[in-house]
């Protein structure tokens, strides 16, 4: 699996705003959208950086309400990693785990085409061991004749 199967299945919608924007302006996008990150965009809508709730608290814990009025330009991440449509569920789950961040934009030709979460990498993974255990559960439990004449073949020392 993919990013552009997580993205088919998701969708590609991405919260976005702009460089000038305060702080406060992203607190409100981020609760009225019920969402955890928010991708800057310049004015050639090309990715400038994200911010995330973390980003927020962090700017707040160290300086105060007071940045709140200060524009995100501030306080964003300006080296965003991003994915490509191709990268696996590893490689996402990999570059998330080495570089300790939560949303990875998704990238085409340049333009944002969609956001991958650790959340959504979680749900993958549980998906997946879920359909394993189950197909293990009716290989088992079809097999009972078979697992039983195996076990009958052997011998053990002294027994008849």
């Amino acid at each position: 699996m993919n990013a552009a199967t997580i993205l088919k299945s998701k969708g590609r919608g991405v919260v976005t705003a702009a460089a000038n924007k305060s702080l406060l302006d992203i607190a409100k996008l981020l609760v009225q959208h019920g969402i955890g990150c928010i991708v800057i965009v310049g004015n050639d809508d090309k990715i400038a950086g994200i911010v995330s709730e973390r980003d927020l608290m962090h700017a707040i814990g160290q300086s105060g309400a007071k940045v709140l009025k200060e524009p995100v330009s501030d306080f964003m991440t300006k080296k965003v990693v991003t994915a490509r449509e191709a990268d696996t569920v590893d490689q996402l789950m990999s570059e998330m785990t080495t570089h300790r961040f939560r949303h990875m934009p998704v990238v085409e030709r340049g333009r944002l085409i969609g956001l991958v979460s650790i959340g959504d990498l979680v749900k993958i993974h549980i998906a997946d061991a879920e359909f394993e255990s189950g197909a293990m559960r009716q290989y088992i439990t079809s097999q009972p004749s078979v697992l039983f004449d195996q076990a009958s073949r052997l011998r053990l020392p002294g027994g008849a």
